[in-house]
């Protein structure tokens, strides 16, 4: 069975919306998305993050080693894309049809290791079927005002069971359900 996980870049007030932060994650931190996402089963996204995500599909010029080998997992990882509005999806993806808590269910129980849960909205409803069996805060020093909140929906008990910082200022929070 696997387990899902959703994980994003946080500010310090709750939000998520990496174009707005001001600087990208330092280098440790980079390694650790470049090393998680080798990892994975697959990451299941909404259509925003995913259309977001499509960046990966092309090298890009001035890409650095981390940045290639991020593509490069990227890329070889299934991904299934929740989506009302999109008709086809890039290389390696697929759309879920319109049963999709049972499609979620179905793949949760035939995958084995880390399926990443990709975007807030999808992940709120996730955490309604009971799905999410953690959440990783990347908590970032910055405060942005306004944006995307991290928790779409109403707050699910939660336990703390592991912390991690990276350069200097980064603090994973690990959580799963209480």
């Amino acid at each position: 069975m696997a387990l899902f996980f959703f994980g994003m870049n946080q500010s310090l007030d709750g939000f998520v919306d990496h174009d707005r932060f001001p600087f990208a994650p330092g280098p440790r931190l980079y390694r650790r998305f470049v090393e998680q996402t080798e990892k994975l089963a697959g990451s299941l996204y909404g259509r925003r993050l995913y259309e977001t995500m499509r960046y990966w599909d092309e090298d890009q010029p001035g890409w650095d080693a981390d940045r290639r080998a991020f593509a490069a997992a990227w890329r070889k990882n299934p991904k299934w894309v929740v989506s009302r509005t999109l008709q086809t999806v890039g290389p390696n993806a697929r759309l879920l049809g319109t049963e999709t808590e049972a499609e979620i269910r179905r793949l949760k129980v035939e995958l084995e290791g880390e399926v990443e849960v990709g975007g807030p909205e999808l992940a709120r409803c996730l955490t309604e079927w009971g799905l999410i069996d953690e959440y990783r805060i990347y908590l970032h020093p910055v405060v942005l005002g306004h944006g995307t909140p991290f928790f779409a929906g109403p707050r699910p008990p939660l336990r703390l069971t592991g912390t991690e910082r990276y350069d200097g200022d980064v603090i994973r929070l690990s959580y799963v359900p209480a």
